[in-house]
């Protein structure tokens, strides 16, 4: 294992600042989480999927999953689909809204994805692989970027011949989640072939997979050579880490975690941000499952007393009611009052 690259990478036109990336994730990495990354430290955030087929972009989530507005540069869409017509307009289409990266997925192991012979289910057609990329590259003249698998299984495990596909196409850079589509999100990432395909590319190669803490980013890099580190469902809850990586990397000394008053501050500028760009009823429900996930990161709440906070955040149901209860939660004596026999809050 050697030293790990301290170099951020460029991609297209853009340096970018640091080495770790916000992942795509359907769901969660929405326009308040992105800039709330950012401004955590994210080196480079990618949208949430939006499907390749334009007919289904007049749809509420689709509408949302496409608006950057007020987003620095580079603004990155991520399309997903199985047709490289489809692709390629898709590309075109997003260009020409604001879109400054296209983002190719060929990583979602969502059955409803793969279902559709798109996002990983693509790694088993290595010609219409190819077909897609040069028609999505050639389609726009903004830097378009992939996101890959290990393979679609662990007897097909074809992410190099995919990775050199890629660069031969003039893809930009790829990221690499370091499992196979059968294996969802279930046991252990594997780096060996993620080390692989970065000793055979000379575009930049971003590792994905169970980095989840500043150690294990920086052993991922050494380990396997690459440019970057993309951070996925580590970062919920805990949109710290990018700034915890970042100065690990570049000190090798860990940043004391955020204090009570920083936990508050954050989830509070969340929380609204998701209320003002969802509108009242839908922002009050996606709080919801963001409120989950800094429950558990939380260290002065047991398993047992989150699950208990989490029933009663989830059964509120304005803006201000959510808010008031931030603030109470937000406190030392929180564990006492809210979880209290009687409480008002119960």
């Amino acid at each position: 294992m050697t030293k790990p690259n301290t170099q951020p990478p460029m991609i297209g036109p853009y340096q970018l600042p640091n080495q770790v990336i916000l992942a795509p994730m359907a769901g969660v990495t929405d326009r308040p989480f992105r800039q709330l990354c950012r401004r955590l430290g994210a080196g480079w955030v990618v949208g949430e999927m939006v499907t390749a087929d334009p007919s289904l972009w007049h749809t509420r989530k689709s509408k949302l999953r496409m608006d950057h507005q007020g987003e620095p540069a580079p603004r990155v869409v991520q399309i997903a689909g199985g047709d490289a017509e489809m692709l390629a307009n898709a590309a075109k289409l997003n260009a020409e809204l604001g879109a400054q990266v296209i983002d190719i997925n060929m990583g979602c192991p969502a059955k409803k994805v793969c279902n559709k012979a798109a996002g990983s289910a693509l790694m088993r057609d290595e010609a219409l692989v190819a077909d897609i990329l040069d028609a999505v590259v050639k389609a726009v003249d903004i830097p378009v970027t992939l996101k890959i698998r290990t393979g679609w299984s662990a007897e097909a495990n074809n992410g190099l011949r995919i990775a050199k596909l890629a660069e031969s196409a003039g893809i930009q850079a790829l990221a690499v989640h370091g499992r196979h589509r059968e294996q969802r999100y279930t046991g252990w990432a594997e780096y060996d072939t993620i080390a692989e395909i970065k000793s055979h590319l000379s575009i930049p190669v971003i590792a994905n997979g169970d980095i989840d803490s500043p150690q294990k980013a920086e052993h991922v890099l050494s380990y396997t050579g690459a440019d970057a580190v993309m951070v996925g469902r580590s970062a919920q809850g805990n949109p710290w880490i990018f700034q915890q990586i970042t100065h690990y990397l570049a000190h090798n000394v860990l940043l004391a975690a955020p204090s009570l008053d920083e936990r508050h501050c954050v989830l509070n500028e969340h929380i609204q941000a998701l209320h003002a760009f969802y509108g009242e009823t839908m922002g009050v429900r996606i709080a919801r499952k963001h409120l989950g996930w800094y429950l558990n990161e939380d260290p002065r709440f047991s398993e047992q007393q989150s699950r208990l906070l989490k029933q009663q955040f989830n059964a509120l149901t304005t803006p201000e009611s959510q808010t008031d209860w931030i603030n109470d939660a937000m406190t030392q004596d929180a564990t006492a009052r809210l979880l209290a026999k009687g409480s008002h809050a119960a």
